[in-house]
Formats: structure tokens, sequence, C-alpha cells
């Protein structure tokens, strides 16, 4: 069985009464930067405590049951069914809008469509030779909401990342900066577009490094979206299926049957 230690944020007194017990609280009632959301406490915790090379570690929002109908103890299970060798496992939701994408980046442009330049530039701040057009996720690697538990060696490469993009905005000094820094557009409360792009580093890491080992709870089984798209779950899964199998083999074939279906879906549901 798999040791596992994970975490749920509270910012305040009905935050941490909607927490589930079997979770451990992370206190955020400070919430000295709010403009960080979820990163601020995930980034206070691994900068000043000392992680079990062999634990599985997480942070979730208050809303994880709401996002995924799971239980702290339906996580706990499924972790403890696997093997110890694992980097990363994934609750992740919205398997819907994960298909549909060719990346969660190219999702979050959709939505607030404002982000557009501050998210390209955020990628090249990462890593300038990604292109975002050319970036693929799929279900085994698509994380959404932050919620997945990870190895210290995960964790700690993706906090490396994260403090990149944390330089950049902090220092406020470039284009960039100042688009991170500003809100979203289309976002049901204010929230700065820098903490979107925080939002899928995991996703970026797994996407664009498979040597990290990695299991997914089936997002099948957890909501979808909203979306009209939900309803069409054979193409959806078709979808993800030609991207599983881009990322296998890079037969440019498999993308291209990708925008075609999706075309097809879209003319449907339009």
């Amino acid at each position: 069985m798999s040791n596992a230690q994970i975490f749920q944020i509270f910012y305040d007194a009905q935050t941490k009464k909607s927490l589930d017990p079997d979770f451990l609280p992370l206190d955020n009632l400070e919430n000295s930067r709010p403009d960080w959301r979820e990163y601020w406490p995930m980034r206070n915790y691994l900068l000043n405590n000392a992680l079990d090379e062999n634990c599985f570690y997480g942070f979730f929002s208050p809303k994880f049951k709401e996002k995924t109908g799971l239980s702290a103890n339906d996580c706990l299970s499924f972790i403890g069914q696997q093997k110890s060798d694992l980097d990363v496992i994934t609750f992740s939701p919205l398997f819907d809008l994960g298909a549909w994408f060719r990346n969660s980046f190219l999702q979050a442009i959709s939505l607030h469509p404002n982000s557009t330049e501050s998210i390209i530039g955020a990628l090249h701040v990462l890593n300038p030779y990604i292109n975002i057009n050319e970036l693929v996720m799929h279900s085994g690697n698509n994380i959404f909401c932050n919620f997945f538990v990870a190895k210290p060696a995960f964790w700690k490469a993706w906090l490396e990342n994260c403090e990149l993009i944390w330089a950049e905005a902090e220092f406020n000094m470039s284009s960039i900066a100042h688009g991170l820094n500003s809100l979203a557009q289309g976002h049901d409360s204010p929230a700065p577009i820098k903490t979107f792009v925080i939002e899928r580093i995991a996703s970026l890491m797994l996407a664009t490094n498979d040597s990290w080992k990695v299991r997914a709870y089936n997002s099948l089984d957890l909501p979808f979206s909203s979306a009209p798209i939900a309803n069409e779950r054979a193409a959806l899964i078709q979808l993800d299926a030609l991207k599983i199998a881009y990322a296998d083999q890079k037969r440019a074939e498999y993308l291209s049957l990708h925008k075609t279906l999706g075309d097809l879906v879209l003319k449907k549901v339009g």
C-alpha cells in the first residue's frame, strides 16, 4: 500500500467546516496573497517542510468533492492500489474539455480571451521551444484543478517551474508579467491569469516528459463540464484516443483526424 498525505486547503471558517475529515487540513486563514490563490499555501508548504521521498503528497481545494464526486477515502483507496514506483496519480474531472482541446492551455485561452499573450509568454519563460499549437495533452496526463498527488521528486520539479512564473509576475517588469497579473476575463470570480498558468504546470510537465510514471483515475467516471459537447461521449472518447495515439507514435495523421472529428462534433452541437 502506498503512503499518502493529502492536504485540503481552507481559507475561512466556512471552507474549514466543509473539509473532508479524512484529508489533512492546510491552514490558509491568513491568506496574505489571495492573488496567487492555491499556489500560495502550496508554495509555503513545499518551501518549509521536509518531504518523505516515498510518500505521495497532494494539495486539494475545498471544492474537491464538489468537482470530482470523490471522497478522501476514495482517493486513498485508489492510491493504495497502485504500485509504489509511480511518480504521479491524478484525479482529474472534465474529461470532455480535456478530450476536446489539444491541450489545457488552449482550453484556458478559449475561456479567458484576454489570456492569449500572457499564456504564450509564460510558456516561453518555461521553455522557449514549446509551441502551444503542437502541445498535446490527453486523459493520461492532463490535470484540472491541481487534483493530483505526487512524490517529492515531482513536486520539486513542479515548484522549480512554478517559481519561474512567480518570479516573472512578482518582478512585474515585462508585458508578460503585466498580463499574468491582470484579471482573466470570463471567470466566475476575479482571478489573475497567472493562477490559470500555475494550474496547468503539472500537465505541461507530464506532456513534455514521458519519463514520469503516472496513473490516472478514470476521468470518464468523474463529472464532465456543462458544455454542449459533454453529451457527445462516444466522440469524446475517440478524440481522446486519437491524442493518446499521437503521444505514443507522433504521427500527424492522428492530430489531423482529431481536428476533423472535432469540427464534425462542433457542427452537430453548434
